[in-house]
């Protein structure tokens, strides 16, 4: 944030329903929703300058498609297209690309979009003079309702002599003109992941540190096995239950990451170091002890209806306590509740709702609800319900058959969860979704129709598992003989 211009105490303080606080795209999303419901809004403290889509969307999907391109080229030959060659890659060409969507993507946050729906831009720093006041862009601020929305940041360790190399990102991926030639990825989390796998695509050598037991290590483990091994078979490097202790540099270009797990000590020699080790909020500036707002090193504590300790003010997105990380669904989910409950006091409840995760790898994985494990420790007696893409007719003419459908669910078939992993997971996974939040059971999903030669079938697949007992059953069975008898 930019310092925070000193207003003029003689002017009236302006009064909007809602002042948005930041510039997380979830702060964005109130100040659109709050406007077109008729609500006066002022948004400060969006810096033009300094603004970034959030880490792990569209700048690392966008990267991510170019990967996916350099391998779809290497094995055209499986289709009979081509001899499998390798890509020529032109990384400035990559970088240009990725550049080149997110400047398609500028207008949709643009300060003048917001001015043209009615909000008021303040630009510039903000910071709390009292628990109801703001100063903000030479102006104060006394909102009926406010809305911290100040986002969060790469967290960097504190390694030794990390300061000595000049290290990437998440925020920053592409900081470097050129391709990395061995690039260390620290993290083991979904965008620790996805990096890996799209930079080894594009060509560089890849090693993969992470501090946990293994990759992904919030989602099942039989599912995560599932990308472990795709992306090992690519040729990523992984190495978990791995500390980087400290880094000594060896030349211009160079470094060496030295590395530990336990007692043993091990050299990895690299030319780039990406940091993907998790996020921090950004908190510094806004005078939030003057707000009488509860805060620590892990973000703003809120309640269910994601209001702080200061009733007049909530805070949602990245800044929030144990959100840093979230993924934009869940934080655009964080705008449409306090929308609600500001402008219509209706109740609201953050854990209300599954929210869909999703680790943009190639196999994608996808996820709601409970895992296997999870589930098995609330209720004891559950299903599993599987479908392997293996069995789908469109995974196996596109040659993408890795992974499969995974459901948990009750006894009486009420879902509990479930996780793809396998090709458009993030778009299969919905209707998993649709049904948890309407109370459907698997039996709806199974007596769906569903378009053939679709990747959809495997839902299908697997709901119909849930009704194969059923066909056991002796009862039926007889019913059916009756009637086969009656002609």
């Amino acid at each position: 944030m930019t310092s925070t211009k000193k207003p003029d105490q003689k002017r009236a303080a302006l009064r909007p329903d809602v002042c948005v606080i930041g510039s997380d795209p979830a702060g964005l999303s109130v100040a659109a929703m709050a406007t077109a419901f008729g609500a006066s809004v002022v948004l400060v403290g969006h810096d033009r300058e300094t603004y970034r889509l959030p880490a792990g969307t569209l700048q690392a999907q966008a990267l991510r498609a170019a990967a996916d391109q350099a391998f779809g080229g290497r094995h055209a030959g499986r289709f009979g297209i081509g001899l499998g060659q390798e890509p020529d890659i032109a990384f400035e060409a990559v970088r240009a690309h990725v550049q080149d969507v997110l400047r398609s993507a500028a207008p949709m946050n643009a300060l003048e979009r917001y001015r043209a729906m009615g909000v008021r831009v303040l630009e510039g720093g903000a910071e709390f003079v009292d628990r109801a006041v703001l100063a903000a862009g030479g102006e104060l601020v006394r909102a009926r309702r406010f809305v911290l929305a100040t986002g969060s940041r790469s967290s960097i360790p504190g390694i030794p002599g990390l300061e000595a190399i000049p290290y990437l990102t998440c925020d920053t991926p592409l900081d470097r003109t050129t391709l990395p030639s061995h690039l260390i990825v620290l993290g083991d989390g979904p965008v620790a992941v996805e990096a890996a796998q799209a930079y080894r695509r594009l060509g560089a050598q890849v090693t993969l540190i992470g501090a946990s037991a293994r990759i992904l290590e919030d989602e099942d483990p039989e599912m995560a096995a599932v990308v472990d091994r795709t992306l090992r078979s690519e040729g990523v490097v992984i190495r978990t239950g791995m500390i980087l202790d400290r880094i000594e540099k060896r030349g211009d270009a160079a470094f060496a990451a030295v590395v530990k797990n336990g007692e043993s000590e091990e050299t990895l020699e690299a030319s780039h170091l990406l940091v993907a080790a998790g996020r921090s909020p950004n908190l510094e500036g806004f005078g939030l002890d003057k707000a009488r707002i509860k805060a620590d090193s892990t973000g703003i504590q809120v309640d269910r209806g994601l209001r702080t300790a200061n009733a007049r003010i909530y805070a949602i997105g990245t800044c929030v306590r144990g959100h840093a990380g979230s993924p934009v669904q869940e934080t655009d989910h964080h705008a449409g509740l306090v929308v609600r409950n500001i402008l219509f006091r209706l109740p609201v409840h953050l854990e209300a709702i599954p929210i869909p995760r999703i680790v943009r790898t190639a196999p994608e994985l996808a996820a709601i609800g409970m895992a296997e494990e999870e589930a098995r420790a609330r209720y004891g007696h559950i299903r599993i319900l599987r479908s392997p893409f293996s069995d789908n007719g469109r995974a196996r003419a596109e040659r993408d058959m890795a992974g499969h459908v995974k459901a948990v669910v009750t006894p009486n078939g009420r879902i509990l969860g479930c996780t793809i992993v396998g090709p458009r997971a993030g778009d299969l996974i919905v209707p998993w979704g649709l049904a948890m939040t309407k109370g459907l059971k698997v039996g709806d999903l199974a007596g769906l129709v569903y378009p053939h030669l679709t990747l959809s079938e495997a839902t299908k697949t697997a709901a119909v598992e849930f009704l194969k007992p059923s066909a056991q059953n002796p009862w039926l069975r007889r019913l059916a003989g009756l009637v086969g008898r009656l002609g």
